[in-house]
C-alpha cells in the first residue's frame, strides 16, 4: 500500500525559504517518477513540480519557476521540495504524489504540510 507523509510545513516571511519533505513507503520509490501539488484556501489542486525516477529529470510550474527545486534521495524514499523567495500565494497545503502527471487526477497523495506564508 502506497504510503506518503509530508512534512517540514510552517509560517515563514515573504521572501522566506522552506524545505517541505516526503516520506515514501509500502512501493518501490526509486521505480517511480513524483509530484508535487498544493492546494490553496479555496481552490482545485494546482501541479507544482515533477522528477523522474532518477532524479535527473524534473520540470516546473511557471508560477514556481526559478524559485523551487524538487529532488529525492532514493536511498532514503524522500522526495523533497526546496521553496525560496516565497510570496503570499505560495500559500497552500502542499501534497507529494505518485506520478508525474501534471493536470487532474493526480496520483496517491499523503495528508499534506501546510505552508503559509505571511508577515
Amino acid at each position: 500500500e502506497v504510503h506518503l507523509v509530508e512534512s517540514g510545513g510552517g509560517l515563514v516571511q515573504p521572501g522566506g525559504s522552506l524545505r517541505v519533505s516526503c516520506a515514501a513507503s509500502g512501493f518501490s520509490f526509486s521505480g517511480y517518477g513524483m509530484s508535487w501539488v498544493r492546494q490553496a484556501p479555496g481552490k482545485g489542486l494546482e501541479w507544482v513540480s515533477a522528477i523522474n525516477s532518477g532524479g535527473g529529470s524534473a520540470t516546473y510550474a511557471d508560477s514556481v519557476k526559478g524559485r523551487f527545486t524538487i529532488s529525492r534521495d532514493n536511498a532514503k524514499s524522500t522526495l523533497y521540495l526546496q521553496m525560496n523567495s516565497l510570496k503570499p500565494e505560495d500559500t497552500a497545503v502542499y501534497y507529494c504524489a505518485l506520478g508525474r502527471m501534471t493536470v487532474p487526477p493526480f496520483g496517491s497523495r499523503g495528508q499534506g504540510t501546510q505552508v503559509t506564508v505571511s508577515t
